[in-house]
């Protein structure tokens, strides 16, 4: 996208210094297939042949990806463009040509209507495949909870009823969860899915396995998978070697004066050392993206969300790696 030159540009474009802001926004600038993702978006977007024209397609794109990366509110989002002029310029626009937070909104309201963060997500994985940035072979599965508003102080006086609550270490959670398979090789996230958070993990296992895949590998969470029906009657599930994290009560159990004991623990180490991988999208996506609490009510509004934002870890992941796509493969 061209971008505006204005005299603001000019007057800071020797400083000395470039901040932590705009060293993220020049990884992310260069990694996200801009045009693929507007010609994805285009034919749900505004056709722009009455009324009041709409706001450029990319600068709402750029605007929206800023929400997922910063975890920014509508309202919030748009005061920070106008007191940051690392998001202005990445956006291209001028402060008298700054998208109101309706706007935005409105945008959210295309991208939930018709699924596509789902297919943000399908489109960055569908091109890492053609440039050979996706190894096959193995998947690791998790999952992490997202935490709901509790607060019952509303019209009526209830909480979200399509979240759930579940206990974990103890403490309960409410709100949803989200179930991820990433590439063994690679460590990035080939499929998601967004359930209540009281859906077992092992349970959106079997969707989160490609048919190419020779083992998953998941944590105490997915004992018992290989034993489940819809794995065992599916021939191409059942023939996938599952490495599975023991429960600590597994050890106990164990006589302690087995002689193979201590090669069987070396061994459970180095699956859980392997994990690391799924743990860090997880990072990326709470840590980097400050993605910790459900932004709106609902399933689905959050699923998109959620989808995008793995869409934008996948390409996170990749600039930071030093990788590129190759024009060539498209």
């Amino acid at each position: 996208m061209e971008k505006i030159l204005t005299f603001s540009d000019l007057e800071t474009q020797n400083k000395k210094k470039r901040t932590r802001r705009e060293e993220f926004l020049g990884k992310m600038e260069s990694i996200v297939p801009w045009s693929d993702i507007v010609s994805l978006v285009k034919p749900y977007y505004y056709s722009n042949r009455t009324g009041r024209p709409a706001t450029r397609l990319e600068v709402i794109l750029r605007m929206y990806f800023l929400q997922i990366w910063f975890s920014l509110s509508d309202e919030g989002l748009e005061d920070a463009i106008y007191d940051s002029k690392a998001f202005s310029s990445f956006m291209g626009v001028s402060l008298d040509s700054v998208p109101d937070a309706t706007v935005l909104c409105n945008f959210r309201k295309i991208v939930n209507d018709n699924g596509l963060g789902g297919k943000m997500l399908s489109l960055v994985n569908a091109k890492m495949e053609r440039n050979g940035l996706i190894m096959h072979g193995g998947t690791i599965m998790d999952a992490t909870i997202h935490e709901a508003p509790k607060s019952t102080r509303n019209t009526s006086q209830s909480r979200d009823p399509e979240m759930a609550s579940t206990k974990k270490h103890g403490s309960w959670h409410f709100g949803a969860k989200s179930h991820i398979g990433v590439d063994a090789g690679t460590g990035l996230v080939h499929s998601a899915e967004v359930t209540p958070a009281n859906v077992h993990d092992v349970v959106i296992a079997c969707q989160l396995i490609r048919p190419d895949d020779d083992f998953a590998s998941g944590d105490s969470g997915y004992v018992g998978i290989d034993k489940r029906t819809d794995i065992a009657n599916t021939p191409i599930l059942a023939s996938k070697e599952y490495r599975v994290v023991k429960r600590p009560s597994f050890w106990k159990k164990r006589n302690q004066s087995d002689a193979a004991l201590e090669f069987d623990r070396n061994d459970e180490r180095r699956l859980i050392s392997k994990r690391q991988k799924v743990e860090y999208v997880f990072h990326v996506l709470k840590d980097i993206f400050r993605f910790r609490k459900l932004p709106y009510k609902g399933i689905a509004k959050n699923a998109e969300r959620l989808m995008a934002a793995y869409a934008n870890v996948n390409l996170y992941m990749l600039a930071i790696a030093g990788r590129r796509f190759c024009p060539l493969l498209g």
